[in-house]
């Protein structure tokens, strides 16, 4: 069980990086909605949302998917701790589909066919606080 800690080590890391592309990549559409006008801005930000989803937001994804299951498998007795657990995994779960929508609005803005504001993306921006926090709790909590 050395590996152990390596694993989740490697979990967290996995986490914060999913997670600075989960909170950046809207204030990135907020901009590219707001400054629409912008050819050349608005070019640079397209740039930026691809690389931001493609290059660290999807591996990122899929490293915490694999090092959580990869830590379940090692330590199955997690399962058997609680509902913190099931209730921390269906967050989890809703910010995969987050994730996921992210990559959606990336691509239909891509092609300028978003009729989103700004304002709808500011207000979008705070999904991933949210289930956050739920996740924080559950994990050093466990209030279940």
């Amino acid at each position: 069980m050395a590996y152990y800690s390596w694993i989740l080590a490697f979990h967290i890391v996995s986490v914060l990086s999913w997670m600075a592309m989960l909170f950046y990549l809207p204030r990135l559409f907020v901009y590219h909605r707001e400054h629409n006008a912008k050819a050349e801005f608005v070019e640079v930000v397209q740039i930026q949302e691809y690389k931001l989803y493609k290059y660290i937001g999807a591996p990122a994804m899929w490293a915490t998917v694999i090092s959580g299951s990869w830590l379940m498998w090692v330590n199955p007795s997690i399962l058997q701790q609680g509902i913190w657990f099931y209730v921390k995994f269906t967050l989890v779960i809703l910010l995969m589909i987050y994730s996921f929508s992210l990559d959606y609005y990336r691509r239909v803005l891509s092609v300028d066919k978003n009729a989103k504001s700004g304002k709808f993306f500011r207000f979008y921006n705070e999904v991933p606080t949210l289930l956050s926090i739920g996740i924080v709790v559950m994990v050093v909590v466990r209030p279940f």
